[in-house]
């Protein structure tokens, strides 16, 4: 059973956002990936709905003008509560670069922007001035790569007491076949639990039959990552994302149970 008494923030215009909420809030009604083969092996496990103190839907981009020269008080998220951190997701740039200013006001600590599409401007800038307002800040890209800091405790703790961030699983062994899993973490959109019950009795000797299955598991999810290429990863998003969750696997057989 995860627990917290960390406050957090959603500040948001994407479905990825709608998602991380849905998934934090665990509702009966958010993994259906299963369908009739649920055996709700998530149920019970956590519930942070009172830890999410507040939520904030904008405008989605692409209906704001492309640079917001006045005016971008309207579009700002209006009377922040008292809170640890702050989830951003998907919000024009402008914006972004005025958040940690409303954010250090407020008495916000940290700042977690997710990078799930590639075009996603203005990090740098935003960091830096984080970085000037001593407000922790991390960018994962895509946000399943989000790992502990010791020189970020807000967010390591985060991290830590929602069990969100790069995924890391228990495996048991029953011979050659995956008898269990547990999540120990779990990627933010949920992910993680749907790949650890499809990987059950999978044998772990056939490493392409393993992988092939993960692959699977990750995109009938489905991942939220982008298929667009991405200029520094080489790759798109959405790849490396199915790359972190093969070698969380592949961790959790390393450091395996035998039945």
């Amino acid at each position: 059973m995860f627990s917290s008494d960390l406050k957090l923030i959603v500040i948001y215009s994407d479905l990825f956002g709608d998602k991380f909420i849905r998934n934090l809030v665990n509702t009966t009604t958010f993994c259906i990936s299963c369908a009739e083969a649920c055996d709700h092996c998530r149920e019970g496990k956590f519930n942070f709905s009172t830890n999410i103190v507040g939520i904030f839907k904008l405008p989605d981009p692409a209906t704001l003008p492309e640079f917001i020269e006045e005016g971008i008080e309207e579009y700002m998220p209006q009377n922040l509560p008292e809170a640890d951190l702050a989830i951003v997701s998907g919000v024009h740039n402008d914006i972004l670069l005025e958040l940690p200013y409303l954010l250090k006001s407020a008495g916000i600590k940290a700042m977690i922007v997710p990078i799930e599409a590639s075009a996603r401007l203005g990090i740098a800038q935003v960091q830096e001035i984080c970085e000037k307002l001593e407000i922790e800040f991390a960018a994962p890209k895509p946000f399943c790569e989000l790992d502990l800091d010791p020189d970020k405790p807000v967010i390591s703790q985060f991290i830590e007491e929602f069990g969100i961030g790069r995924p890391k699983l228990n495996v048991e062994l029953d011979g050659e076949r995956i008898a269990r899993m547990d999540v120990i973490r779990s990627a933010p959109c949920g992910c993680t639990w749907y790949i650890a019950k499809q990987l059950r009795n999978v044998k772990i000797s056939d490493r392409r039959e393993l992988w092939d299955r993960i692959s699977e598991a990750h995109h009938s999810y489905p991942c939220t990552a982008s298929m667009e290429h991405d200029s520094v990863l080489g790759d798109t998003i959405l790849h490396k994302a199915g790359y972190i969750a093969r070698e969380a696997v592949e961790e959790g057989i390393e450091g395996k149970t035998i039945l």
